[in-house]
C-alpha cells in the first residue's frame, strides 16, 4: 500500500518542499498535469534529481501520441507515466510498449470511464495499474472518491489499483478494505497547514490497516 502524493498547481519550488516536508511518509510523487503544462519535463526531472529514491509519477494524461509522450515521461526519469482510458487502443498498445522497453509503467487512468466493459478491454491490451478517478470539478459538484468505484474493476485479475479525488483521512480506510492499493492524496496534504501532519496521519492509518 503507497500514498502518492499529487503535486499540481503551484511552482516546482513549492512541489520541491513540499516533497521535502512528506518525503518520509510518502512513496510515489505525482508530477500533476498542470505543472507539466507549465514547466514541461523539467520538472520531471528536477525532480527525479532531488529525489531519487521515489517512485516519479508523470501525470502526463496521454490520450494520443502514445509513444512519443511516453518517452518523453520515461526519458525525463518518472517510473509511470499516465494515459486516459478513452484513448483510442492504439494509443494505450503504444504507452504499454514503451513503459515495457524503458521498464516503466503505465497507469490508465479511469476519469470519465463508466463501462467495466470498456476496463475489461484495456485490460486485456496488458494494462494492469488502474486509477479511479473523481476529477476536481467533479469534487466541486460534491463528488468524492468511495469504495463504489471499485465496482469498474471487479473481477480482474493482477491489477494495482490506485484511487485519486478528494481522498482524505476518512475515506482512507474504505478504500484499503476495498482493496486499493495506491492512495493518491492532493489537497488533503498541499492545502494543508501542516503536510507533515497530514501525510504522517494517512501513513499511520496504512501501517495500521496493515497490522489488522
Amino acid at each position: 500500500m503507497k500514498i502518492q502524493l499529487a503535486l499540481d498547481r503551484m511552482t516546482i519550488e513549492e512541489c520541491i518542499a513540499l516533497v521535502e516536508q512528506t518525503k518520509d511518509y510518502i512513496n510515489w510523487i505525482e508530477i500533476g498535469t498542470g505543472v507539466i503544462k507549465e514547466y514541461g519535463m523539467t520538472a520531471v526531472r528536477k525532480m527525479r534529481e532531488r529525489f531519487p529514491e521515489k517512485t516519479i509519477v508523470a501525470d502526463m494524461k496521454t490520450c494520443d501520441a502514445g509513444r512519443h509522450e511516453s518517452l518523453q515521461a520515461f526519458k525525463s526519469g518518472a517510473n509511470v507515466t499516465t494515459v486516459m482510458g478513452f484513448s483510442p487502443n492504439a494509443t494505450i498498445k503504444q504507452c504499454l510498449e514503451v513503459a515495457t522497453e524503458k521498464s516503466g509503467e503505465v497507469m490508465i487512468d479511469l476519469l470519465g470511464i463508466e463501462s467495466a466493459d470498456r476496463v475489461r478491454e484495456i485490460h486485456s491490451l496488458g494494462a494492469r495499474l488502474f486509477c479511479l478517478h473523481v476529477g476536481k470539478d467533479m469534487q466541486q459538484d460534491g463528488q468524492l472518491a468511495t469504495s463504489k468505484l471499485l465496482q469498474l474493476v471487479e473481477g480482474l485479475d493482477d491489477n494495482q489499483i490506485a484511487v485519486a479525488g478528494g481522498v482524505n483521512d476518512e475515506i482512507t480506510p474504505s478504500l484499503l478494505k476495498a482493496g486499493v492499493e495506491v492512495i493518491i492524496v492532493g489537497s488533503f496534504i498541499t492545502g494543508s497547514t501542516n503536510p507533515e501532519f497530514s501525510a504522517t496521519l494517512l501513513s499511520n492509518i496504512i501501517d495500521e490497516y496493515k497490522q489488522v
